[in-house]
C-alpha cells in the first residue's frame, strides 16, 4: 500500500510481529479486512504508528480461507478489540479467544445473508431483523440497579444508549450501546469514483467535514501518486484549521451547558457562530463542504481580509477562555471529573485532545506532517492530568494554535493553481490521514481493475475515544457523568459511520 512500509505475514506471525514493534515502541492504530475479489478470502491489514516522521508499518495477513479463525489480539492489545469486533460483524472473520466476542455493530437480532462488508452483499439491501433480547453483562448484587438511558436521549444528542449499573449516585460500570444509526459508509465508497468517494467522506461526520475529505483525498492522492499543488497545500491548512477553531469554541459552550454556566455558553456559541459565518464568507460553506477534491480544490478560494477579520475576533475568543478559567463554579465541576490514567489512554487507542490530556504527546500535523504543517510553527499542547479540566484546556491552546497556523499559512501561501490531474491506476492502494478536531483520521483505499472504489476503510478519532469512554465513568456519579462525556467532544456520525 503507498504510504507504508508493508509487509506480508502468515496468520501465525502476525501477534509476534505485533508484539516486536511494541516492544521498539510502536502503537498499533487500527486493523480492518476486505476482499481483494468477489468470492475470494478476505485479507487483515494491520496499520501501526513506529515514530514520529517515519513511515506507517502495515501488516498484511491473507487468509486462505473464509472460515479460517485468527488468534485475537485484543488481550495483548486493548484497543484493537472494537476493529476485531467489527470485522466479525462485517466481515464474517472469527476471532479465537476475544475478550469480548459479542458483537459490536450490528445489534441482537441482525441476521445478514452473508457478511455486509463481502462484495458479494447487494448495496442498499437491507439486513433482516427479529427482535432479539439484549446481550449485557450479568448483574449481581440486591442493591444494584440498571438504568438504560437512551437510545433518544434529551437535548440535541445523538442517538447512543447508555446503560448503567449503579447504587444510588454511584455508578459501578458503564455500558455503551451504540450504532443505532449505522449508515454503511463504509459499503457505499464501494463501486464509485474518487470525486463522488469525497462527497461520502464529507458527510461521514458533519462537522469534521474537512478533515474526513482532507484525509481521504490524501490516501486518493497517495494511490494515484499524485502532487498537488503549493498552494492548495497552504490554503487546505486554512480549512483545517478553521475547522478546529469553530469546534473547539462550540465545545467549550457545550461544556459550559454540562456545568450550568449559562453566560459561558452562550458566548461559547456565539463565537463558534461567528466563526461559521466567516466560513460562510469566505468559501460559501459553514462547514466548509465542497472545497477539497483528490488533487487539491475545486477552486481557489480569496482570503485576502481573513486575517483581519480573524484579528478582530481574536481579542474576544482570548477573553472568553480567560474567563472560563477564572470562573470557580465551572473549574469545579471539571477538575478531578473523568480521570484517564496516560496507560489506559495509550492501550485502550485514545487519541487527539483526550491522549495529549492524559501525557501523551502525539499529533499527527508534527508528527507525521500532511498539506503544508511542517513549513508552519506550532506547539503541541500536552497536560498530565488527564481530567475534563485538562481535556478543556488542550482545546483551548489549541483555539490559540489554529489562529496562528491561520495566518501563518495566509502569509506563506503562494499564487499558483488549485489543482492536479489525477487518474486512478488499477489495483491501487493508498494511506491518507490527518489531525482532526476529535484526534487521528486515517483512510486506506483500495481501487479495483476499473479505477472504482473496491474498498474504503475510515478509521475516525470518536470510533476510538469511545472505546476509551467508559473507563472513566465506571467507579464514578451520575452528577458528573453529563459533564464528563461532554468533555470528551464525541460525535456518534463518526462512530457509527
Amino acid at each position: 500500500m503507498n504510504g507504508t512500509v508493508e509487509q506480508t505475514l502468515r496468520p501465525e506471525e502476525i501477534a509476534p510481529a505485533c508484539r516486536q514493534l511494541a516492544g521498539e515502541g510502536a502503537r498499533l492504530q487500527m486493523a480492518y479486512a476486505w476482499f481483494p475479489k468477489p468470492g475470494e478470502p478476505p485479507e487483515v491489514l494491520y496499520l501501526v504508528d513506529r515514530k514520529p516522521h517515519e513511515p506507517f508499518p502495515l501488516l498484511r495477513c491473507r487468509l486462505s480461507n473464509a472460515e479460517q479463525q485468527l488468534v485475537s489480539l485484543a488481550p495483548e492489545f486493548p484497543l484493537l478489540g472494537w476493529y476485531e469486533r467489527e470485522m466479525m460483524d462485517l466481515c464474517g472473520i472469527s476471532f479465537e479467544g476475544h475478550p469480548e466476542p459479542h458483537r459490536l455493530v450490528l445489534h441482537e437480532g441482525a441476521h445478514p445473508s452473508i457478511p455486509p462488508l463481502d462484495p458479494r452483499y447487494p448495496t442498499g439491501q437491507m439486513i433482516s431483523f427479529t427482535p432479539e433480547p439484549w446481550d449485557l453483562p450479568a448483574v449481581a448484587g440486591s442493591d444494584v440497579q440498571v438504568l438504560p438511558f437512551g437510545p433518544v436521549r434529551g437535548d440535541v444528542l445523538e442517538s447512543a444508549q447508555i446503560v448503567f449499573y449503579y447504587i444510588g449516585e454511584a455508578i459501578l460500570y458503564c455500558h455503551p450501546r451504540l450504532f443505532f444509526k449505522h449508515r454503511g459508509m463504509e459499503k457505499r465508497f464501494e463501486g464509485i469514483s474518487p470525486l463522488l468517494g469525497t462527497l461520502l467522506a464529507e458527510r461521514v461526520s458533519g462537522v469534521d467535514s474537512v478533515a474526513h475529505s482532507l484525509a481521504f483525498c490524501q490516501a486518493v492522492e497517495t494511490a494515484c501518486q499524485c502532487e498537488i499543488p503549493e498552494r492548495a497545500k497552504y490554503l487546505r491548512v486554512v480549512l483545517a484549521e478553521l475547522e478546529r477553531l469553530y469546534n473547539h469554541l462550540h465545545y467549550l459552550g457545550h461544556l459550559c451547558h454540562t456545568t450550568t454556566l449559562k453566560v459561558g455558553e452562550a458566548e461559547g456559541k456565539l463565537l463558534a457562530e461567528r466563526c461559521k459565518q466567516l466560513n460562510a464568507v469566505f468559501t460559501g460553506s459553514r462547514f466548509l463542504r465542497g472545497l477539497i477534491k483528490p488533487g487539491g480544490l475545486r477552486r481557489d478560494l480569496d482570503f485576502e481580509a481573513l486575517p483581519h477579520r480573524l484579528r478582530m475576533l481574536e481579542p474576544e475568543i482570548t477573553e472568553y477562555m480567560q474567563d472560563l478559567e477564572k470562573t470557580n463554579s465551572h473549574l469545579d465541576r471539571l477538575i478531578a471529573t473523568g480521570y484517564l490514567p496516560r496507560d489506559l489512554a495509550f492501550d485502550e487507542g485514545a487519541t487527539g485532545p483526550i491522549k495529549r490530556a492524559s501525557g501523551i504527546d502525539r499529533d499527527l500535523r508534527c508528527d507525521h506532517p500532511y498539506a503544508s504543517y511542517e513549513r508552519l510553527g506550532m506547539k503541541t499542547p500536552v497536560r498530565t492530568e488527564g481530567d475534563a479540566h485538562a481535556r478543556a484546556q488542550i482545546r483551548m491552546e489549541e483555539i490559540n494554535n489554529s489562529i496562528s497556523l491561520i495566518l501563518q499559512a495566509l502569509d506563506n501561501a503562494p499564487e499558483g493553481p488549485v489543482e492536479a490531474k489525477l487518474s486512478a491506476p488499477a489495483r491501487a492502494e493508498g494511506l491518507g490521514w490527518c489531525e482532526g478536531t476529535r484526534g487521528s483520521i486515517y483512510y486506506c483505499v483500495h481501487f479495483d481493475d476499473a479505477g472504482k472504489f473496491a474498498r474504503v476503510k475510515v478509521k475516525s478519532a470518536s470510533f476510538s475515544n469511545w472505546r476509551v469512554f467508559p473507563f472513566t465513568v465506571h467507579d464514578t456519579n451520575m452528577m458528573d457523568y453529563a459533564i464528563n462525556e461532554a468533555s470528551f467532544g464525541l460525535t456518534m456520525a463518526a462512530c457509527d459511520r
